[in-house]
């Protein structure tokens, strides 16, 4: 299956997830101690980071317009505001 396959699959049910023995013992562990099923903890792990991943990939974005329009510093200008920065 090609890569852009992959990214266009939408995934209306249930999805399986295979996790190795460390990752297992990990999520079982933190799941008692939290008193959560691991099914839950994992759950709330995946949409914590695919929550922070959607706000990287828009900051990443605004980056990127940011270039294009020109709005940057330079090495130089980014130094020179920290030195004032500092003598402050």
């Amino acid at each position: 299956m090609r890569l852009d396959n992959v990214c266009r699959r939408s995934y209306s049910e249930a999805m399986e997830v295979h996790l190795n023995s460390e990752q297992l013992n990990k999520l079982a562990k933190l799941a008692s101690e939290k008193g959560q099923a691991a099914d839950v903890l994992a759950q709330e792990a995946i949409s914590r980071y695919l929550d922070e991943e959607a706000r990287f990939v828009e900051a990443v974005k605004l980056g990127e317009a940011q270039l294009e329009r020109g709005e940057y510093l330079t090495h130089e200008e980014v130094g020179a505001r920290v030195e004032r920065l500092l003598e402050s």
